[in-house]
């Protein structure tokens, strides 16, 4: 696994990342912007699941202005994440919180493709004035763990 890491750290991208001046603190800038537009909008998301505001904010409301923010969040997220990963890809993958982020963002992953494939389908039966369903509040949990597991686990990544 060593030989895949040094051979991401002898990249362009990995190069260009680590010899041009400011750029590895820009990333991390539109890094930090990236994970508020995801997990703020998500967070936002998931608390509409567990009912807040249920009586005056469809979910299917929440969901579309909401979750498309969501959406580029993680698109810049995981673009900066990347692009700051590769300079260091050994040291970093070495780190103990390494494989926790990754595994979180997995776990967030899988828990958003079941609520979407599963759950979201039949949210005309609950999208107003209805008790959101266990199975929506669970996704929810699951979601705002997992996020913000993410979140320590990323900062723990410079520090350990």
């Amino acid at each position: 696994m060593d030989t895949v890491f040094s051979w991401l750290e002898n990249t362009w991208l990995a190069e260009t990342v680590r010899s041009t001046a400011y750029l590895y603190p820009m990333l991390e800038s539109i890094h930090i912007i990236g994970i508020a537009l995801l997990i703020g909008p998500a967070a936002a998301f998931d608390l509409r699941l567990l009912g807040v505001g249920r009586k005056t904010l469809p979910v299917t409301t929440a969901a579309h202005h909401l979750l498309r923010l969501s959406h580029l969040g993680f698109v810049i997220a995981t673009a900066t994440g990347i692009a700051m990963f590769l300079p260091g890809a050994n040291l970093i993958a070495d780190r103990g919180s390494a494989p926790w982020k990754l595994g979180l963002i997995l776990l967030a992953g899988i828990n958003i493709l079941i609520f979407h494939r599963r759950t979201y389908r039949n949210v005309a039966d609950w999208d107003t004035n209805q008790p959101t369903p266990i199975p929506a509040r669970c996704a929810a949990i699951v979601s705002l763990t997992s996020w913000t597991g993410v979140t320590i686990a990323g900062r723990l990544l410079a520090y350990t």
